[in-house]
């Protein structure tokens, strides 16, 4: 379990191809590694995958083509967003993210609004029902809230912190992201289909 707060910017320096996918051989950045065991869970560019080495900075982590096949930003170099997983008790200063990436989006407008900027996302038509204005989603691993909703398509307003310690920087219309709808919205569809 996450957060959305964005701990570090990490650099995928390696993808190596392994039979059934690749191992992503990261520099870890700022994301203070010295707990950090093998086994356990970050959460890269909104995705959450398991330590499978670590020497320093250095992190590795095992990635299964069906995981490829249905996020972005992970199967080449560059950078990535990074958050170590939530221990019982940590603040919570987000909205609980699993790191299970619900879809892919595409950036359609990425724009100035004073200091901040207005990212407008189209979401794949059956997340859409999802999303709600002034509820909660994850996009590349950040904890965001939705300004507006429009049809398949959703706008949030990225302040300057967010821009400075995210990835988002490289945004630009056409770029894919990761997407992960709100947890509760998924057990209250699951409850009203039940009943």
């Amino acid at each position: 379990m996450f957060t959305g707060i964005v701990q570090a910017v990490g650099t995928v320096e390696v993808v190596a191809p392994r039979q059934g996918g690749v191992r992503l051989t990261l520099d870890a950045g700022v994301l203070d590694t010295a707990g950090i065991a093998l086994g356990d869970s970050i959460c890269v560019q909104g995705c959450c995958l398991t330590v499978v080495a670590h020497a320093g900075r250095k992190l590795g982590f095992d990635v299964s083509r069906e995981t490829l096949g249905c996020t972005a930003g992970l199967a080449h170099p560059g950078e990535v967003n990074l958050e170590k997983s939530l221990a019982l008790g940590d603040k919570l200063g987000g909205h609980l993210v699993t790191g299970h990436v619900d879809g892919v989006g595409e950036v359609l407008a990425f724009d100035d609004a004073g200091e901040s900027r207005l990212l407008r996302v189209r979401v794949p038509h059956e997340l859409a029902r999802y999303v709600a204005r002034k509820g909660s989603i994850c996009v590349d691993g950040v904890s965001l809230t939705v300004n507006r909703v429009a049809a398949d398509e959703f706008e949030v307003n990225l302040i300057p912190h967010t821009l400075e310690v995210t990835t988002f920087g490289r945004l630009a219309p056409g770029v894919r992201v990761n997407l992960e709808i709100d947890l509760l919205a998924r057990y209250v569809e699951r409850m009203l289909a039940a009943s």
